[in-house]
């Protein structure tokens, strides 16, 4: 019976197993440096380009955490730092596919009906309270600023 394979170190494989192979390796092949081949291809040019990613990401993931305090888009800032060093370090490659991962299975339990009526329903009591606590305030001291309250 003729398997397909035509030499003495290939395997036949199934349809289900090329599939799973093919999907392994497309996964497989989003690891790994993106640097063009011919930087490669020169051990020192490589590392010199590994060396700049990291500066240059790494300046950004800093502009990015200075930002969290501060008025910017800093966690958009920071997952940029950590995309431009992903485009060279495996390690990077695994955080941002975790950090993704974890991101959309966020989302899809903040659209569950259940979970957006529960956050409806703690919103509102929330804004109630707060909305009794100012009141209370302005009933009892007026519009002053708390510091400048006198004794009463």
């Amino acid at each position: 019976m003729n398997t397909g394979s035509g030499g003495p170190g290939e395997v036949a494989m199934t349809a289900d197993d090329a599939r799973s192979g093919e999907a392994r390796t497309e996964a497989e092949q989003g690891l790994g440096s993106r640097a063009p081949e011919f930087v490669k291809a020169r051990r020192v040019l490589h590392l010199s380009w590994q060396v700049g990613i990291f500066i240059v990401g790494l300046a950004v993931v800093i502009a990015g955490i200075i930002m969290l305090p501060l008025p910017g888009p800093g966690w958009v800032v920071i997952f940029g730092g950590m995309a431009i060093w992903a485009t060279e370090f495996v390690w990077a490659q695994l955080v941002l596919r975790w950090t993704k991962r974890k991101v959309t299975e966020a989302a899809q339990r903040a659209l569950d009906p259940k979970v957006r009526k529960r956050n409806i329903i703690l919103t509102s009591i929330g804004l109630a309270v707060i909305g009794a606590i100012l009141g209370f305030y302005v009933w009892k001291f007026g519009f002053e600023m708390p510091w400048k309250i006198k004794d009463q």
